[in-house]
């Protein structure tokens, strides 16, 4: 096995596991609901606890990374959340199984928040782009496998005998991990607290990457939110599925998977831009269509929006990833990861709210609200700058002359990177 391949590899199975793990509880929330006698956003604390925690805990190991390396945080992180995975099942109360998630929730932020340097480091420019599709296409496969397990056992198991077959699936994934992943790069011997904090100003201050972490923020949001409020749309009134056969959506991940993995392609067709706002405004597209009370139109929708969204958070990563400044990787993906998953946490939360005391017309109005401001961030802060001379519609790519990738300058015809805009043979001579 190659290196690069052995990279894919490992980074695929950590998502699998940790994104298993971090959503093994989705769609079982209308069985913690009716045991613990709570309703939709008390439940979805469950999940929320969990990305919260995540949130919070992302940028402190990605900033430990530096110094560490970033290999043992990415093994200590898959092997801490199967640990606790393992016991969730066990928790008496449910005040005792949110503290549990919390716990795993800052064990799993070690993958996410350090995977993208990681491969940055390990793979160059030239190579981030597809690793982190292969990265991404596990976490959503993680996702559907965990949420589908959970999903199908939690009726012969109970919710705890379905978390404990998530966990082992965790298991075996992790194991993986820990053979397969290669070495990164020696972690710098001058990463002391003011350069990782100069590198945090650095990740701030470009506005480009501020854009992409509108994306997470809001896109994300609106996913999870749709997603916790799901098994109670399914399972209530007029639909009235059994728990299991509502668990069927989250096939919808496989969707997400490919497009995921297919992003590249469509940015080199397209340019990031582009790419980025057509799939944020297909993910309230696919929100819209689940709105009848009609099954076929309510999946076909999920569908929609799971493959968009994934799409979008595909290039809004390997976006960030890729402009971020060699000073600032880990801080720039611990950003990344952060408003990923406060998103995740904050707009699951607030999502299952809605559902709960509005219905899904409002909750569908509300993520279609984020997904717009976040098209708009993209729209606003990435505007592409267009070398001297060129017209303003080659600079957005417009007609199949001026695609991003490759393009030309007007002055010397060298190719343009497809990430940074610069040409890659002229690099070196603008500094003489």
């Amino acid at each position: 096995m190659t290196s690069t391949r052995r990279v894919k590899t490992a980074v695929a199975a950590a998502g699998i596991s940790s994104f298993a793990l971090l959503y093994a509880p989705q769609p079982v929330l209308p069985q913690l609901a009716a045991q613990y006698h709570l309703d939709p956003g008390g439940a979805a604390l469950a999940v929320s606890v969990a990305t919260g925690a995540l949130a919070i805990a992302v940028l402190p190991i990605a900033a430990l990374s530096e110094v560490i390396g970033r290999r043992p945080v990415i093994l200590t992180s898959v092997i801490a959340s199967v640990v606790f995975g393992l016991l969730l099942p066990l928790m008496p109360t449910y005040p005792a199984l949110l503290v549990l998630r919390a716990l795993q929730g800052v064990a799993i932020a070690g993958f996410p928040g350090v995977a993208a340097a990681y491969l940055a480091e390990r793979l160059g420019r030239a190579g981030v782009a597809a690793a982190v599709g292969a990265m991404i296409a596990g976490n959503t496969i993680g996702g559907m496998l965990g949420r589908l397990a959970s999903g199908f056992t939690a009726g012969p198991l109970s919710w705890r005998g379905a978390l404990f077959v998530v966990a082992g699936v965790g298991a075996i994934c992790s194991a993986i991990t820990v053979v397969t992943l290669p070495p990164g790069t020696r972690p710098r011997g001058d990463a002391q607290l003011r350069a990782v904090a100069r590198g945090l100003v650095t990740a701030l201050s470009k506005r480009v990457l501020l854009a992409q972490y509108a994306v997470a923020l809001l896109a994300m949001g609106s996913f999870v939110a749709l997603y916790n409020a799901a098994g109670f749309r399914l399972t209530g009134h007029p639909l009235d599925l059994s728990p299991a056969i509502a668990s069927l959506v989250f096939l919808a991940y496989a969707t997400g998977s490919v497009s995921s993995a297919a992003a590249g392609r469509l940015v080199a067709r397209v340019g990031r831009r582009r790419a980025l706002i057509g799939a944020l405004l297909l993910t309230a597209v696919g929100a819209a269509l689940t709105l009848p009370n009609s099954l076929p139109l309510v999946i076909a929708g999920f569908l929609v929006l799971t493959c968009a969204f994934f799409a979008a958070h595909a290039v809004a990563n390997g976006w960030a990833a890729a402009d971020a400044p060699e000073n600032a990787r880990g801080q720039v993906g611990g950003m990344y990861t952060a408003t990923y998953y406060l998103g995740s946490s904050v707009g699951g939360a607030a999502g299952a709210w809605v559902y709960g005391h509005a219905g899904w017309p409002w909750l569908i109005a509300l993520v279609t609200v984020w997904l717009l401001l976040a098209a708009a961030a993209v729209g606003a802060w990435t505007a592409p700058a267009r070398p001297w001379g060129a017209s303003p519609f080659q600079s957005i790519g417009v007609g199949r002359h001026n695609r991003p990738e490759p393009a030309s300058c007007p002055q010397s015809g060298g190719p343009v990177d497809k990430y940074s805009g610069r040409r890659r043979d002229q690099q070196s001579a603008a500094h003489r």
